[in-house]
This record gives structure tokens, C-alpha cells and sequence, in this order.
């Protein structure tokens, strides 16, 4: 499994950690050891722009999510085909914000909005109530367990 973390936003984080993140929810969703994910961290200006280009959206957002082979979980017994799953990309700055409203540490905000992004890329959605339900309570079952085993 090829992980790629990259930092351009100037914020310090811990990339080693967001990598063993991401393994971690992939192997739980069952992704094919041989599959490609980016993440990328970058600055407000940065994710203004991919936002107004890619969702017709004004002002940063928190991660967005760019699947490539629009690949899906796949099960204990079968995982998915290897492939190029896609870029997450995250705003440490918005981040941090929406930390300090929700009471909790930046570096918490940015691993669930990496796992929320993950999701997206194996296509999960909260469009609708229960598709919602369903996406929060993986992302937050994910998150606790890598917290746990850290």
C-alpha cells in the first residue's frame, strides 16, 4: 500500500501518524494492499481555490476528496481491486478552527477529516439522513479504533 503525505500548508504535523491512519482504515475497509492514496495538507488560499474550482463553493473548506478509480470496499475475504483510490486534501487552518469550536485538538480535527476523506473515496456519502448515519458511524467506529491501538 503506497500512502503519500504531503505537508505544504506550513502547519506542524505528524505525517507518520496520518499515514498509519490511513492504512489503518483502508485495511479495515478491505483495500487491496497494492492501492495508491495521497494526502495532502495545504494553506487557506490553496483550498479556496480547489473549492471555488471543484464544488462552484466560495472560501476554504476543511478536506476534500478526489477519487481516481472510484474503488469500493471490499470484503474479508475479497478485497477490492488494487488501484489508485485518490487525494485527500486537507486545510489545517479551517481545521483548527472547527477544533477549538468542537472542544478538541487540532490533530484530532485532522484525523477525522483524513478519515471523512477516505470514506468519500470509497464512496460513501451523507447527502441524505441515512447514508449520514451510516458514514458518521463508520468514520467515528474507524477513528476510535486507530485512537485506541495508537
Amino acid at each position: 500500500m503506497s500512502i503519500e503525505v504531503n505537508n505544504e500548508s506550513g502547519a506542524v504535523v505528524d505525517e507518520a501518524e496520518f499515514a498509519a491512519l490511513a492504512r489503518h482504515v483502508l485495511d479495515a475497509m478491505h483495500v487491496h494492499p497494492q492501492t495508491d492514496l495521497s494526502i495532502l495538507l495545504v494553506g487557506v488560499d490553496v483550498m479556496t481555490e480547489l473549492h471555488v474550482q471543484w464544488m462552484d463553493e466560495p472560501g476554504p473548506t476543511d478536506v476534500l476528496s478526489f477519487p481516481m478509480d472510484e474503488l469500493r470496499p471490499g470484503t474479508d475475504g475479497e478485497p477490492s481491486p488494487p488501484g489508485l483510490l485518490g487525494d485527500v486534501v486537507l486545510c489545517p487552518d479551517v481545521a483548527a478552527k472547527q477544533a477549538r469550536d468542537a472542544g478538541h485538538s487540532t490533530t484530532e480535527e485532522l484525523l477525522l477529516l483524513t478519515t471523512h476523506g477516505i470514506l468519500h473515496l470509497l464512496g460513501y456519502d451523507h447527502a441524505e439522513p441515512e447514508e449520514e448515519k451510516e458514514m458518521f458511524a463508520l468514520q467515528r467506529t474507524l477513528l476510535l479504533t486507530f485512537l485506541a491501538a495508537r
